[in-house]
């Protein structure tokens, strides 16, 4: 394994002795109980499980990976909806977005409001009303972070500050650190940081891309960059537990590490498959849980929210579907769910169940194609090039699926046969009884979740939704662009119309 390090990245790993003495040294578990622990989420945009600690050998990432040694690693953790706005608005409040009515990406910031339901409220709010200095920020502490909620909401209720230094001594913090993570790529400006940063790139030449995209000179391009990003990430976290050790409160702060869903990639982000879903999740509690350990259960995203409010000694609300990891109430779970609806101007729903190793996907929309017209995807670099090399006839049958004009009602993987989901054993006799009993499992969680995806969107919402898209490429003077939108605005509501 090649050995990355970065222009400043030594100055951080110098404080590794310290680090390190914090955690062999342990914190009682009585004086523990005693002082109210920090708790910190770091959550990072379009990343998938690609860190030095889950076996990527291309990448160096020691304080990424220094937590995973010193925590809990959480191997099967899966995001709830795989798109940024709908996972958020989940995290934020520990509950599927499909049942509260954040499920459509975005919804709620047109004309047409969408309000979170009674009793439902956002954690900080919940550390906030136990006392907690509450804060959200990027990188830089100094501004604040990102958010993407999708519903109405008051900052100024639910964040004290962008970052955790106003706080009255002896206070404790709940705070949350965005980091741009893989969308550092396909952004010239922004992945000329990654490359000033780090002395090492991975380089296209390196990279291996999984067996159903192309092996292309653009996909392994944007494979390395991606890789990049995850290494510059890394940095970014050695720079916060930098700050968390010269405010001296790093002894005392509980830190979770997690990504909102997979890569930005064909069938990753807004899709159900692993790359799409399956994320790190690593929690970092010194002298409060095993550290070192890797646990296998399955678990969801929204679990973060119940678990932070389990450290800090808050009740978890009655209502709240996360649940905690740690601690009496722990209870593992049998499966785990995650969905998608529309992603920008794309109408879609599909749901997805993971039980033990078998992986189950119902589309509802089956007689569109999977890589539906969308303005976002289809800017992407690697797009035109798929597309041309499926036109030109040069995929083979793995990498045309995703290309399909029309898709099966239902998927069914055994993911330890087929990591990369690529068999549909939905057809297959064989496993009949399986697939009978994941369909089942759906169709249960969409009722006992209220699934609220069940319900078409109305035609006002939708319209409500993507005015806003519009007007923005039009003040940007990307007419292009507008046009492209308004064209796929139109194709959605002529499917729609046509029952497709």
């Amino acid at each position: 394994m090649k050995t990355v390090t970065t222009k400043r990245i030594r100055k951080y790993l110098n404080s590794t002795v310290r680090f390190a003495a914090i955690v062999a040294l342990g914190l009682s578990l009585c004086s523990a109980s005693q002082e109210r622990p920090n708790i910190l989420w770091i959550v990072v945009d379009d990343m998938s499980c690609d860190f030095g600690y889950q076996g990527q050998s291309l990448v160096d990432t020691p304080h990424v990976d220094r937590l995973a040694k010193e925590g809990v690693v959480f191997s099967n953790a899966y995001v709830t909806a795989a798109v940024c706005s709908s996972s958020r608005s989940a995290m934020i409040t520990g509950m599927y977005q499909t049942s509260i009515g954040a499920h459509n990406h975005p919804s709620g910031r047109g004309e047409i409001k969408q309000y979170l339901p009674e009793p439902v409220r956002m954690v900080p709010e919940l550390f906030k009303d136990a006392g907690y200095y509450t804060s959200n920020t990027n990188i830089g502490f100094k501004d604040f972070g990102k958010a993407d909620y999708d519903f109405v909401w008051n900052p100024k209720e639910i964040y004290d500050a962008p970052e955790w230094s106003g706080r009255k001594a002896e206070q404790p913090f709940f705070a949350q650190v965005q980091l741009f993570g893989g969308k550092y790529r396909n952004i010239p400006a922004a992945y000329a940081r990654v490359k000033k940063e780090l002395e090492d790139l991975v380089m296209p030449d390196q990279v291996s891309v999984p067996p159903y995209y192309p092996d292309d000179p653009v996909f392994r391009k944007d494979w390395a960059e991606y890789l990049n990003s995850v290494q510059y990430t890394d940095w970014e976290v050695g720079r916060i537990l930098q700050r968390l050790e010269e405010d001296e409160v790093l002894d005392n702060t509980i830190i979770f590490f997690m990504t909102d869903h997979g890569i930005s990639q064909a069938r990753g982000k807004q899709f159900l498959y692993e790359e799409g879903i399956k994320i790190p999740f690593v929690v970092w509690a010194p002298g409060r849980i095993d550290a070192g350990t890797t646990r296998d259960e399955l678990i969801e995203h929204i679990d973060m929210a119940a678990s932070s409010l389990y450290f800090a000694g808050i009740d978890i609300p009655e209502y709240m579907q996360g649940r905690p990891l740690f601690g009496p109430q722990a209870k593992p779970r049998e499966y785990v769910v995650s969905a998608r609806d529309r992603c920008d101007e794309t109408t879609d729903r599909i749901r997805s169940i993971r039980k033990g190793n078998y992986k189950y996907i119902r589309n509802f929309y089956p007689k569109r194609p999977y890589l539906q017209p969308n303005l976002y995807k289809d800017k992407k670099p690697f797009m035109g090039p798929l597309k041309q090399l499926h036109a030109d006839g040069k995929l083979n049958a793995v990498q045309s699926l995703i290309m399909a004009e029309t898709r099966p009602e239902e998927e069914l993987y055994y993911l330890s046969d087929d990591p990369w989901e690529i068999r549909n054993l939905a057809d297959d006799p064989r496993h009949l009884e399986k697939l009978r009993e994941m369909r089942a499992i759906l169709s249960n969680w969409i009722i006992e979740s209220d699934d609220q995806g069940r319900f078409p969107e109305s035609d006002a919402a939708y319209d409500s939704q993507l005015k806003g898209y519009l007007r923005s490429q039009v003040k940007r003077g990307k007419n292009e662009a507008a046009q492209e939108l308004q064209d796929n605005i139109d194709l959605m509501k002529q499917w729609k119309a046509e029952g497709k």
